[in-house]
């Protein structure tokens, strides 16, 4: 390289650079439902990350309609932390939801998506504002191992992100979950789409931006259980699909035409068959069994349709995402 070259690559870097200073505010977005065994230890370990990073701090807890003490406790964390900032949903409208209310209360100049379990090691956050001050304006985190999940979950997970990504044109890396760090232009970009059906790993991947990993390994969750069951996790993936991806209509219409052409080439066998060696005895058998392939084909197909349908009969109401029925910490609240 010559010396004009690294002279024009410094330059390049030299603006790509962000500062971290005390003018700097850094916004920490976390969805919490019935966590009480969680928030406390959450904050314990967060803020000092925080404050060692020179810049002003928030964390932004969502509630999605706990009924346990968790707002309790958060509320009386605030005496000591006043960067708490509370949403109070006015009952759960699930994690999708949640986050999208996170980003919308964030006024952060970078603002990062965290699990209160601390399966998302809050130490990886100083990696990330590393990332974000070279000029990436999202770092997520990269699981490298998650052993702590078990085995069918992982196999289910990896079998989904590979369809995913085999149909969709905004292609999620694998094994990243919602666990990242974004530039205010990211999070704003976010906030403009108007979706009621949201699956926020593929939006994430949709608004694009330039974006790099911070591997970690996956820890197990620090108390609680998972409020993630197979049949919620199957309705997820299902909103992601759909979401993302019109492949699955563009099947059925293949399915269709290749059924009406082994329909035809059959007909013609039969036909061909009764001219040569005139009619046989009809099989009802395979006929009933004819009819019920055939029905059942027809089902899968409509169903699908629905699951579209469904989609575009949310969408078409133009219900809010969520509804906040308390903030605390806000300037409007």
């Amino acid at each position: 390289m010559t010396t004009t070259q690294e002279a024009a690559t410094t330059a390049v870097s030299a603006d790509m650079v962000r500062m971290v200073d005390a003018g700097t505010l850094i916004s920490i977005v976390v969805p919490v439902f019935n966590e009480e065994e969680s928030v406390l230890a959450f904050i314990k370990v967060v803020g000092p990350i925080l404050e060692g990073t020179g810049a002003n701090w928030e964390l932004v807890f969502v509630d999605d309609g706990s009924s346990d003490r968790t707002v309790d406790i958060l509320l009386a964390q605030r005496t000591t932390v006043p960067q708490i900032k509370i949403v109070k949903l006015s009952r759960n409208f699930g994690k999708e939801a949640a986050l999208a209310a996170g980003l919308d209360f964030a006024s952060g100049d970078m603002v990062a998506v965290m699990d209160v379990d601390m399966q998302d090691p809050p130490e990886l956050l100083a990696q990330m504002i590393a990332r974000w001050r070279e000029g990436y304006d999202i770092a997520y985190g990269r699981r490298v191992q998650r052993d702590s999940d078990g085995f069918l979950k992982r196999l289910t997970a990896g079998r989904f992100y590979k369809l995913f990504n085999s149909i969709s044109d905004a292609p999620i890396p694998d094994n990243v979950g919602d666990f990242r760090l974004m530039d205010r232009s990211v999070v704003d970009a976010l906030n403009k789409l108007p979706e009621r059906v949201r699956f926020m790993k593929g939006l994430f991947a949709w608004v694009g931006f330039k974006s790099i990993a911070v591997d970690y390994e996956r820890p197990a969750r620090l108390a609680g259980q998972t409020k993630f069951r197979y049949w919620r996790l199957w309705n997820f993936a299902l909103d992601g699909i759909t979401s993302f991806s019109t492949v699955p209509l563009r099947i059925w219409t293949y399915v269709g035409l290749l059924i009406a052409l082994v329909s035809f080439v059959y007909g013609s066998y039969i036909i061909m068959r009764t001219v040569i060696f005139g009619v046989d005895v009809p099989g009802y058998a395979s006929l009933l069994v004819l009819i019920l392939f055939l029905g059942g084909v027809q089902l899968m197909g409509l169903g699908i349709i629905g699951e579209y349908l469904g989609r575009v009969f949310y969408e078409v109401k133009q219900r809010p995402l969520y509804l906040a029925e308390k903030l605390y910490g806000f300037e409007r609240d």
